[in-house]
């Protein structure tokens, strides 16, 4: 199925060691669709004198290098240099925190970007929640009449700590105000993580009527820290999968405002993290998109039946075939093409309810407990399964016990990929492991162009163990298959690296 892509930007506030223009050319360069503008002394100070002509100098340049934009309000000491984010809605001098708000209703005005983002700050222990509630609404109240007057959406964002930290709370707002047009919601992906109860994809599906803005990070559960993707404890494939189908259209922005140190390097790992947490979003999509209606229906059930009961899978795992199916996938080719149960198999071990630290064990079961079909299941869920980084190498032993055999059928699921996906052979193998797997396929007849990674893994190693095969067909009389002619003819004239000696 092919969908609209996402649109990541990164947040300004992770370049705090750059200029506002050296921060808009680094995350141009590196591909990203966007920013999220932070407000702040550094960059785009609300209080300028000059402020007119910063404004049509940044929106010269967002339109110079094909950025959207949102404007942010979190500055930390921008209103009060002792105390960060001070004054919020409930304290003394709350008028000031209303004013930089509608100054920033009417910057983002004037760069004609769509959303100011807010929260409501950490309720002070003087005050009671009514009082705090009439606080709010008052001033969020004339902010979205401003807002609305100038065209431009609220982006109203739960913040663990403060008076309004979760999507309940939010609803409760947005039922205080009327559900006034003007106010929308900021999701934060990590605050979903560490305080929502639903999982982070259910929270996305949840928040879509109202979403628009998206800020993502990777965090951990009851903890509120910021983290890198893949630090944390996120799974984002479902995540921007949720995103995708609910039709969303604004930035995913990237907010990792304690990274400003490596800004350059971590935007980089951030954005190529995130594309290929899309591709493995419409992996999965696809995969459901080919199964039969009645295995599609089947493997639903069963998920359901894991999400209350986890251990049911060694039960659920055998009957696949049975319930499902053994057919070729629609577009898949014998001999090593995916079947309806390979789908259905990684599907099923893709379930929410199996994402925890118990996932390689429970891998280890099925496959090792299983026949020759349900191996090649689980081998072939390995890349869906990695997507994330969150398996790593704990699944090793089963692609070594697959590379063992002589199953052609096995050693190809082990070496191959989930349409979309990396593979996870080609991940995780040492290089002595990958380039004796290819030996492997090569006796066993399996086709070089099944084997993910093979163009990025060929070292001269390899090449010469490829040659030394070739050439002692030819010498004792026998045909060298097309694709290994192939494959050393199209690498006769390369100069590859030799690979570094191992260590003794």
């Amino acid at each position: 199925m092919s969908r609209r892509a996402l649109t990541f930007a990164y947040g300004t506030n992770g370049f705090g060691d750059h200029t506002l223009d050296e921060a808009l050319d680094v995350v141009a360069g590196l591909g990203y669709g966007g920013i999220s503008l932070t407000l702040d002394r550094r960059h785009l100070d609300p209080f300028a004198d000059d402020l007119d002509g910063r404004l049509a100098h940044l929106r010269r340049r967002l339109d110079t290098l094909g950025l959207d934009a949102v404007v942010e309000t979190g500055g930390r000491y921008l209103l009060d240099p002792w105390n960060k984010h001070h004054p919020t809605f409930f304290d003394d001098g709350r008028e000031v925190r209303v004013d930089l708000l509608l100054r920033a209703v009417r910057i983002a005005a004037r760069l004609e970007l769509p959303v100011v983002s807010l929260w409501s700050g950490i309720r002070p222990p003087g005050i009671d929640d009514d009082s705090a509630w009439n606080h709010l609404v008052t001033a969020v109240e004339t902010l979205a009449d401003e807002a609305a007057r100038h065209g431009v959406r609220l982006g109203f964002e739960p913040e663990p700590g403060m008076f309004v930290d979760t999507l309940d709370r939010f609803d409760e707002l947005r039922a205080r105000l009327g559900e006034h047009p003007a106010l929308g919601l900021t999701l934060d992906i990590g605050h979903c993580r560490c305080l929502e109860t639903q999982p982070v994809p259910a929270c996305v599906r949840r928040a879509a009527p109202h979403l628009v803005h998206v800020q993502i990070e990777d965090m951990c559960r009851g903890t509120h820290e910021h983290l890198e993707f893949g630090h944390g404890e996120i799974d984002f494939p479902p995540v921007l999968g949720a995103l995708l189908e609910t039709g969303y259209r604004g930035l995913v922005s990237v907010e990792l405002p304690r990274h400003s140190h490596a800004a350059p390097s971590t935007a980089r790992r951030s954005l190529a993290f995130l594309r290929a947490a899309e591709q493995g979003a419409d992996t999965v999509d696809a995969l459901w998109d080919r199964l039969p209606g009645g295995a599609a229906r089947w493997i639903r059930e069963a998920q359901h039946t894991l999400a209350a009961a986890p251990d049911a899978l060694p039960e659920l795992f055998p009957a696949v075939g049975r319930r499902c199916g053994r057919a070729l996938l629609p577009g898949a080719a014998e001999p090593y093409g995916w079947t309806v149960d390979d789908a259905a198999r990684a599907l099923l071990l893709d379930a929410p309810a199996l994402r925890d630290g118990e996932l390689s064990a429970r891998l280890a079961e099925v496959y090792l407990h299983g026949d020759a079909a349900e191996r090649r299941g689980v081998l072939r869920a390995l890349p869906l399964l990695d997507r994330s980084g969150r398996l790593g190498a704990a699944a090793l032993p089963l692609v070594h016990d697959a590379l063992r055999t002589n199953d052609p059928r096995l050693i190809a699921a082990a070496l191959g990929t989930v349409p979309g996906a990396p593979g996870y052979a080609a991940r995780h193998l040492d290089d002595h492991a990958f380039r004796h797997a290819v030996l492997k396929c090569v006796f066993t007849g399996i086709p070089l162009a099944g084997i993910n990674g093979l163009a990025d893994r060929t070292d001269v190693e390899l090449l010469r163990m490829m040659r030394a095969y070739a050439d002692e067909r030819r010498t004792a009389g026998r045909d060298v298959a097309h694709d290994v002619e192939d494959f050393l003819t199209g690498h006769g004239g390369e100069n590859l690296s030799w690979p570094a000696p191992a260590p003794r």
